[in-house]
């Protein structure tokens, strides 16, 4: 069966009822990088208001009558809800979904729907696997290549398309209907039960997805592709960003801008070649310094090796010395016998 939240994601809370509660265990990441282990339950409900992760999207967040759910999987055609408060079965309880996290998963998600789809249609490269980010979203190509040329072909192309208002329906396909075939898709996985869930961007794009989405492409807002990376062997990873998370973006980027403006005391078109200048400064300083620490160093080894104190050891501690300061004196006292 489909649950509540995938047909109707824009639902942010609904009643339902408790059908089961088990004691169960969830491990987290601890603070000192190893796994902790939760002690809890998992709820079963009637039908269900948050995603359990799947299909390359992770889970909702949420409370039920006001309880933190803290991880939502899948269990065949159920959805486990693990809390650390039990609910009784038969209770009548209230669930509600982290509408900030479910708005950026369905815009992320449904943005990923049409970068695949227009790759495909522009280049012909399939997408091999993609993943929703904590910070950006990263879709696989089946390319060894890809060039800027392309990439801003195809940020073009889906922000023509988000501009255009298309619609996405989502419908449900009895397994053995004939236009299974026909619809783009990885496969079921091996415990899939009940119909064939297919969303479809009017015109673009037909493919087998289990999560949730938007209603219309005007709700992505905008897409921006941050670049490309090379992936495994033959493949193309392309970074992006959708909705949301453009904005946020780009209230970093500014903060940084003005940041930048204010410390090197330019304008932004100039930013760039500010940086340079001072890089080639500093290296230029960095060499002077170098070469002078070198005639101090020589400087130093001489006046210990001829002072009034010597007699084959010395000892001598500089704070702002390194390795390279420290060597020459070493050598230079050392090739008198010291």
């Amino acid at each position: 069966m489909a649950f509540r939240c995938q047909r109707d994601s824009y639902a942010r809370e609904f009643t339902t009822t408790v059908v089961s509660c088990r004691p169960a265990e969830l491990q987290i990441e601890g603070s000192n990088g190893k796994k902790d282990v939760l002690s809890g339950f998992h709820v079963v409900l009637e039908d269900t208001l948050l995603f359990p992760e799947g299909g390359g999207q992770p889970d909702d967040h949420g409370t039920i009558n006001d309880i933190s759910v803290l991880r939502v999987t899948r269990r065949g055609a159920q959805a486990d809800h693990f809390t650390q408060t039990p609910l009784a079965p038969g209770t009548k309880v209230q669930v509600r979904v982290d509408w900030e996290r479910r708005f950026d998963h369905m815009q992320q998600h449904s943005g990923q729907h049409l970068i695949t789809a227009v790759a495909d249609q522009l280049f012909g490269w399939k997408t091999t696997s993609w993943e929703l980010g904590r910070v950006r979203s990263v879709v696989e190509l089946d390319s060894p290549s890809v060039t800027a040329e392309q990439v801003a072909a195809i940020e073009q192309s889906v922000n023509e398309k988000i501009r255009a208002r298309l619609p996405v329906n989502v419908r449900e396909l009895s397994l053995d209907d004939p236009e299974v075939e026909q619809v783009r898709g990885r496969g079921l996985p091996d415990d899939h039960a009940g119909p064939v869930r297919v969303v479809t961007i009017e015109s673009v794009d037909a493919n087998m997805c289990c999560g949730t989405h938007v209603s219309n492409l005007s709700d992505l807002q905008v897409i921006k592709i941050l670049g490309i990376e090379k992936g495994k062997k033959n493949k193309t990873n392309l970074a992006f960003l959708a909705g949301n998370r453009v904005l946020k973006w780009l209230e970093r980027s500014h903060g940084s801008e003005k940041a930048l403006t204010t410390l090197l005391k330019c304008g932004a078109e100039d930013h760039v070649e500010a940086v340079k200048k001072l890089q080639n400064s500093t290296k230029l300083l960095q060499k002077n310094n170098l070469n002078l620490l070198r005639d101090l160093a020589v400087h130093v080894a001489h006046s210990l090796r001829n002072g009034p104190d010597w007699g084959g050891v010395v000892t001598l501690h500089r704070k702002e010395g390194d390795s390279e300061f420290m060597n020459i004196i070493a050598n230079e006292i050392g090739s008198e016998g010291g």
